[in-house]
Order: C-alpha cells, then sequence, then structure tokens
C-alpha cells in the first residue's frame, strides 16, 4: 500500500505544476501495477490550502473545485481511508520527541505515523525529506522520465 503526500496530489491536480507530467506518469505507473493507494484526511486539508493559494500557485482553483477533487480522490475506487487512532497519536508524539521535530513538521510527522500504524510503508512525495528522518518508509519522489526541453 502507497500512501499519497499532499505534495503529490498537489503536482498531479494542479496545470503547469513542475513536477506535474511526473506525478502523472508515477499515477499511471501505480495504477497500471495496482498499486493500492492510501489516503489520510489531513492530506486533502492542506491540498485544500494549497491549491486555492493564488501566492503559490499562478492558476489557483476556487475552494469549490478543490473540495470537488477532495471528495473525488476520498470516494475513488480502490483507495484505503486511513484515519488517526490511539496508536498513531502516540506514535506521533514519540517521533516528535524522539527526532527533536519542531512545530514545522506536526502535519508531516502525524501523516507518517497514520500511514505506518495503518500498514502503509511506501509513500509517494514530492518532499522526501519530510519523511526521510523516520527512516522507515520506503519514499517514492517522482522524477519526469526524460528532462524538461
Amino acid at each position: 500500500m502507497i500512501g499519497i503526500d499532499s505534495s503529490f496530489l498537489v503536482g498531479l491536480e494542479t496545470q503547469g505544476h513542475p513536477f506535474a507530467c511526473a506525478c502523472r506518469e508515477m499515477f499511471d505507473l501505480l495504477t497500471a501495477n495496482s498499486e493500492t493507494l492510501a489516503l489520510q484526511p489531513s492530506v486533502l486539508s492542506e491540498f485544500v490550502h494549497t491549491v486555492t493559494d493564488a501566492r503559490r500557485l499562478t492558476s489557483p482553483l476556487s475552494v469549490t473545485e478543490a473540495l470537488d477533487r477532495a471528495w473525488e480522490w476520498w470516494n475513488a475506487e480502490g483507495l484505503v481511508q486511513v484515519f488517526p487512532n490511539a496508536e498513531s497519536t502516540e506514535l506521533f508524539l514519540a517521533w516528535m520527541l524522539k527526532y527533536r521535530l519542531g512545530r514545522k513538521r506536526l502535519n508531516d510527522t502525524q501523516l507518517a505515523a497514520a500511514y505506518w500504524t495503518a500498514d502503509v510503508k511506501r509513500i509517494v512525495t514530492l518532499n522526501a525529506k519530510d519523511f526521510a528522518v523516520f527512516d522507515c518508509f520506503e519514499i517514492i519522489v517522482p522524477t519526469p522520465s526524460s528532462p524538461p526541453a
């Protein structure tokens, strides 16, 4: 099972994103290989927050458009919905202390803990460093099959 990070989802769903083609290629490869994808609710909130931000994107989505896309992802056939629970919350707190992470690492650490306790051992992301610190995931980073022209 492969957990989706918001950076991958943003790259996949945003026209003109520098990694849009690489994310599409990776998604097509995962789909062709019948990989099971997992999604945690916080990924969707971060996705909506990012793709509606005019400071980050030249063509941001409206909140309604972003929520429609989030809804489609959350209800996609074959997708596994992953929720935080008591075990993942304890792991989140332990990892924050163990790795001496600061406040800017709260969401990624909580996401990683929820995925880990749901037996999601691989994560597809554009931000490998966000998950490398835990040294327990296989991190999949989409890279273009050919250099940009």
